[in-house]
């Protein structure tokens, strides 16, 4: 017989997602930015044949790669937030490696590090000054 407590649990467990250095629990920083596939050896990488990875990627711009994203993680150990390629295994269990590069390309909604690069360098530096001190960059004619 079920004990009332087992039958009555309705919240949600935590995700049992841990430092790959430290093995302490990490908490999560950030939402989850899952990954697209915009390319044929994209979807070959995770075992799809070569012809349906063509026809897909031919048939739609973008795939959903199911089971893996990218997420910001704060570890009380390294006292760091770091980003890491997450990959569910199976119900309860996630494979987590540090972001690669590469990896950003494939993602959504998030902003590139390195600029947009129709932005000139004029704009991208004046963007991020703070007050008028940027004044001293135009000369006025009198």
């Amino acid at each position: 017989m079920q004990r009332r407590c087992d039958r009555n649990r309705k919240r949600s467990k935590r995700r049992a997602i841990y430092c790959p250095v430290h093995s302490c629990y990490l908490d999560s920083m950030s939402q989850k930015y899952q990954l697209f596939a915009d390319r044929p050896g994209q979807l070959q990488q995770r075992g799809m044949s070569r012809r349906s990875a063509l026809m897909l990627v031919a048939s739609q711009t973008t795939v959903p790669i199911d089971g893996e994203w990218l997420e910001a993680f704060w570890c009380e150990q390294c006292q760091a937030t770091k980003w890491y390629h997450v990959r569910k295994s199976d119900e309860r269990t996630y494979e987590l490696s540090a972001a690669p590069r590469e990896l950003w390309q494939q993602v959504s909604g998030v902003i590139d590090p390195q600029g947009n690069p129709s932005v000139g360098e004029f704009t991208r530096r004046h963007s991020r000054l703070v007050g008028c001190s940027g004044i001293k960059d135009f000369k006025f004619v009198s």
